[in-house]
């Protein structure tokens, strides 16, 4: 099962398609997949739409629609660096041993094949393929990580771009400056319920212009999900809807051995099972 949504920005739609692969209306349900639909057990709701045959199948014109993100408005989106040893070694430091956490402003969420913007002045934006955990339960000082699977709605595919002389050159200590420009977090296409997911058994790859980047697996996390989950909820209250991007791979620009992104450019990343996503690079119009 693949939660989505389709239509254009701010007007978007929820639709679900089932195993089958038919795509399929979720109006019935509900009008929106944000996370009040998570909290009130939306993903178990949808599910017994679908075994009732309640939910029709969607006007064919509906697969030509714009994608866009899987989860509506997130209310926050938080980040692990370096959490893959190879990328923490490319980027000139030793594996933490602590998760490094930083945030991207929610409004940088837009869908998986929608435009990046390159603001003004951006001379080193790099492209990040991540695994997104889309928190579905409130959760506070968990127990353990077996307690953090059940608090996970699903899995998506992200691209967690930054620009790399914001992010460590005028950071003042701090990343968030190169990880908030305005559509630096491309999200989707699909949300994949939890349940039928291996988070620790993923592939992961990114091309630029259709030459490869990074390809690796999620079973290469320093910090694996449910640890990061139980790990965030000790110093912050996790809510539906959050967002977390738990860190990529080795084979960014950073890592001196590619160039960093150009206007025109397009990037593609991809987690297996969970979808692919293509972006064209252009410069934000200033004012």
């Amino acid at each position: 099962m693949q939660l989505m949504r389709r239509g254009e920005p701010g007007r978007e739609r929820p639709f679900v398609r089932d195993d089958e692969g038919t795509l399929r209306e979720l109006s019935s349900v509900t009008a929106e997949i944000d996370g009040a639909f998570l909290a009130d057990d939306g993903i178990g709701r949808v599910r017994a739409a679908l075994r009732e045959g309640r939910l029709p199948v969607a006007d064919p014109t509906v697969e030509q629609w714009r994608t866009g993100a899987p989860i509506a408005r997130p209310t926050a989106v938080i980040c692990v660096g370096q959490n893959y040893a190879a990328h923490a070694a490319e980027s000139g430091s030793a594996p933490p041993v602590e998760p490094i956490v930083f945030f991207k402003h929610p409004n940088t969420v837009v869908g998986p094949d929608d435009d990046v913007l390159l603001p003004p002045g951006a001379e080193k934006v790099d492209w990040e393929v991540e695994l997104a955990v889309v928190i579905g339960r409130t959760a506070r000082y968990l127990s353990g990580p077996a307690a953090a699977r059940d608090v996970i709605a699903g899995y998506a595919v992200s691209n967690d771009v930054s620009e790399r002389a914001y992010q460590l050159d005028v950071s003042g200590g701090q990343w968030s400056k190169g990880k908030c420009a305005e559509t630096f977090n491309p999200l989707g296409p699909v949300l994949v319920p939890a349940e039928e997911v291996d988070p620790q058994a993923l592939r992961l790859r990114s091309w630029v212009n259709g030459e490869p980047r990074q390809d690796s697996s999620t079973a290469d996390m320093i910090f694996p999900v449910w640890e990061l989950v139980h790990h965030l909820s000790q110093f912050m209250v996790l809510e539906p809807g959050d967002v977390i991007n738990t860190g990529t791979p080795q084979g960014v620009a950073l890592s001196g051995r590619f160039p960093y992104l150009r206007d025109g450019d397009e990037m593609t990343v991809e987690i297996e099972g969970l979808g692919r996503q293509r972006q064209r690079l252009r410069r934000a119009v200033v004012a």
